[in-house]
Order: structure tokens, then sequence, then C-alpha cells
């Protein structure tokens, strides 16, 4: 098959499809927020499980996306149904991931390793579900529209399912949670309902999804990886994006603990959530309108500004209180909201360059080597957490037996929920800096020859 070389047109995607893309965004918001916020603490204050040891069973099932991510993206890239390569996926990850999701919050009658062994092994069998789902979901943008700005649009629609769905997932899961075995039994199962019916609407919802261009999938899955490495604002895009979700991991793993430890005030967890997320709902459109203005780049560096300043200012909330710690909160939530939406977007203008200049449908496995990253980088967060407060002498209990923490251990919930996030969110705000990928070069790479294995450009036009 020879792929087509002339510029794509613009594809406006149908209301009905951003809706029913966006709607999909609830399941990989709530897998990323649930376990990422609460995990750790149903494991050290629930469970009695070690710190050290709760943070590695957080992070272990996750590095596993390392290995099956790039697999699925491969997958889905040669897949041929009358779905399209990408949805039959949807429902292979809706098969697998909501009942693992509930098993693991399913309150075994066990404490300390062995506890930490069950709910391993079912975190591990619901990371594998959710590589099916969302390594395809993300790739699906991309193929919807050919436009830089029109992808940016689609993804506001997403944005605001993420925000929706991580209002409920900070707000209203620990509500349930409520600090008991039981709570989080009801917590689990409730949301793992939930998982399945986002994952089933997704899937229904793409139905009439355009498909822009015609590539054809790469033969290898080395050759695709090779091409990933290859592409050089890919791998600068994935640097800065790893380090905008360890700075958000870190925080989010860390908020129990500031919650209950620092502000004094476990149900804090809630509100603090919700001042982060409350802005994703009200922020997106000033977000599509600064990417337009200052390029998408620029709006990045804004966002990233804002995410740091505000971690830094958490840092003094034992000074100032309550009050001022969710007014810190609400200025990196600002941020974050710019963050969420921006990496995604150019995330989906990296794939279409690459198909652009290649002619080859590789969108899986970037998206694949993306996911893997992120959810591995996203639970390195966790146990970050988990290190920081090992050191600094955190003592694990369980409801009935509740314990005094040290003031070692109360500094090392400061550095966690503040100091090391900002400190990493800056190393993300220098790598954005060399992100270079525009419009212009979209819009070239759009009537350039497709490019050979090797990055060149066949018959001699440049790349």
């Amino acid at each position: 098959m020879v792929p087509s070389t002339t510029a794509t047109p613009v594809t406006a995607v149908p209301r009905s499809v951003r809706l029913g893309y966006g709607v999909g965004s609830f399941c990989t918001a709530t897998f990323s927020a649930i376990p990422g916020l609460l995990l750790l603490f149903y494991m050290t204050n629930i469970l009695a499980v070690p710190a050290l040891l709760a943070g590695v069973v957080v992070f272990a099932p996750k590095a596993w996306d390392l290995v099956i991510n790039p697999l699925v993206g491969q997958w889905s890239d040669r897949t041929v149904s009358r779905w399209g390569p990408r949805r039959p996926w949807l429902l292979a990850g809706a098969a697998i991931l909501p009942a693992a999701f509930a098993l693991t919050f399913s309150g075994p009658p066990l404490t300390g390793t062995p506890a930490a062994l069950f709910v391993g092994a079912f975190f591990l069998l619901a990371a594998t579900g959710y590589a099916l789902y969302e390594v395809p979901f993300k790739a699906m943008p991309a193929e919807m529209t050919g436009d830089y700005h029109e992808r940016t649009s689609l993804l506001q629609w997403r944005m605001i399912f993420v925000a929706l769905a991580i209002a409920l997932s900070g707000i209203i899961a620990p509500a349930i949670a409520a600090h008991s075995l039981d709570g989080y039994r009801t917590m689990g199962i409730a949301f793992g309902v939930l998982l399945l019916l986002s994952m089933l609407a997704s899937f229904l919802g793409t139905a009439k999804a355009p498909m822009t261009g015609a590539v054809e999938p790469e033969s290898s899955l080395r050759t695709q990886l090779a091409a990933a490495r290859a592409s050089r604002p890919f791998m600068w895009l994935l640097g800065l994006s790893s380090a905008q979700t360890l700075a958000a991991g870190v925080m989010l793993a860390g908020a129990p603990y500031f919650a209950s430890y620092i502000v004094e005030d476990v149900s804090a967890t809630s509100t603090l959530f919700a001042a982060l997320v409350g802005p994703m709902l009200i922020t997106m459109p000033l977000w599509v309108w600064a990417a337009r203005k200052m390029d998408k780049r620029g709006a990045m560096l804004l966002a990233g500004a804002l995410f740091l300043v505000g971690g830094l200012a958490v840092a003094l909330t034992p000074v100032f209180g309550a009050l001022y710690a969710h007014l810190a909160t609400l200025v990196i939530g600002v941020g974050y909201a710019g963050l969420q939406l921006l990496q995604f977007s150019m995330l989906a203008d990296v794939i279409a360059h690459d198909s652009a200049r290649s002619g080859k449908r590789r969108g899986g496995v970037f998206t694949g080597l993306w996911t893997a990253v992120e959810s591995a980088v996203a639970a390195l967060g966790a146990a970050v957490v988990g290190v920081v407060l090992a050191a600094g002498g955190f003592v694990s209990s369980d409801p009935e037996h509740p314990v005094t923490q040290p003031g070692s251990a109360l500094t090392a919930i400061i550095l966690a929920q503040a100091v090391i996030p900002a400190v990493i969110v800056g190393l993300g705000i220098w790598m954005t800096v060399k992100y270079d990928l525009t419009a212009d070069d979209l819009a070239k790479a759009g009537t350039a020859e497709p490019a050979t294995a090797d990055g060149t450009a066949s018959r001699g036009t440049p790349a």
C-alpha cells in the first residue's frame, strides 16, 4: 500500500464523538487518581504494611507496563477489524480492569506482608487491563483529525471529563473509604462499576470517529521502537511529561498524609483534592486560548511555572494554616490543568508528525511507550513517598492502633508534598524549553515526502 503524501485536510470531529471519546477519560483518570491518592495510605494505615514495602507494591505492577504497553501498542497498530484498529482493545480492557480494581481494595483478612502480596497481585492484573484500554485510547486523537489546533479543542473535552473523574476520585472516594476496611471495600466496588460503564460508553461513543489518512502499520515492534527513539520531539515530550507526572504522583501519594498530619484533618484530603482539580472545570477554555496565543510550548511553560510556585508555597502550611494550604493548592491546580491538556495535545501532534513523515501507523507504539513510562513514573511517585516516609521514621498502623508520628516524619511529609514535587517540575520546565515541534513543522511534514526508516525523506525531499 502506498501512503498518501498530500496534506491532510482539517477534520472537524463531531460533538457526539468528542463526548464519546471524552467519557472514556473517566477510566483513565479514575485508575490514575485513586491508586495514586489512596493505595499507599490504604496499605500503611489500614493493612499495617510497612511504608517502604507499600511503596514497592504500588510501583512494581506499574513497572510491568514497560513490557506490556509497547506490545499492546503494536497489536493495536496492526489490528484490522470492522470496529477499526483501536476500539476492540477498549473492550478487552473493560473485561479485566473493573473487577481487578475492585479486588485490589477488597480488604483481605490479612495485614503486613501477606496483605501487601494480595494487593500487589490484583493491582498487577488491573494494570494489565488498563494497558489494554489506555494505549489504544490515547492513540485515537491523532487519527481523528489532522489539524494542529483541532486536536487541542478535541482534548479540551477530554480534560473536562478528566476533571469530573478526578473530582469523584479525590472527593467522593476518600469519603466512601472513610478510613475503614469496609469503606475501602465499598469504594472499590463502586468505582469498579464506574470504570466498566465509562469504558463501555467510550467504545460505543467512538463508533463514528473519523479516521484521517491511510497509513500503513510498521512491520515490527523493534522498528517501531527505533522510530520512537529517533523522534526528537517525542523523546523531549516524553521527558518533560515524565517530570510533570512524577511531580504530580509524589504530591498525590503524599496528600492523605499531609491532610492527616499537617492540616490535622483527614477529611481535608477531599477538599485539598477539590482545590487541585477544580480549576480543570473552569480554566480549559483559557488554556486553549493560551495555546493559540503563545503556542503550546509557551502555554506549557506558564502552566509549569504556576505548578512550581504553588508547590513551594504549600511548604509554608505549618505557618499559615489550612486555608492557606487550600489557596496554594488552587494555584497548583490552575497549572496542573494546563499541563494535563497540553501534554496530550502535544502527544497527538508528535504522532501526526511521525505519520506524515513516514507514512506508517505507529501511533500505538508511541502511546504504548508513553503510557508505560507515564504509569511507571506515576507509581514511582508513591514509591518516592514511601522511601521518604521510611527515612523520616513514619510508623505504620491500623485504625484500631493509632500512633503519634515523630517530628522527623512530619518533616518528611512536608518534603514529599511540597519541596520534592516543586524541584521535579522545575526540571520539566527546563525540558519544555528544549521541545520545538510547532504548527509550522506539522504543516511542512504534511506536504513532505514520507521519511524512510533512518529518518531521511524518500526521493531526496527534506524531511
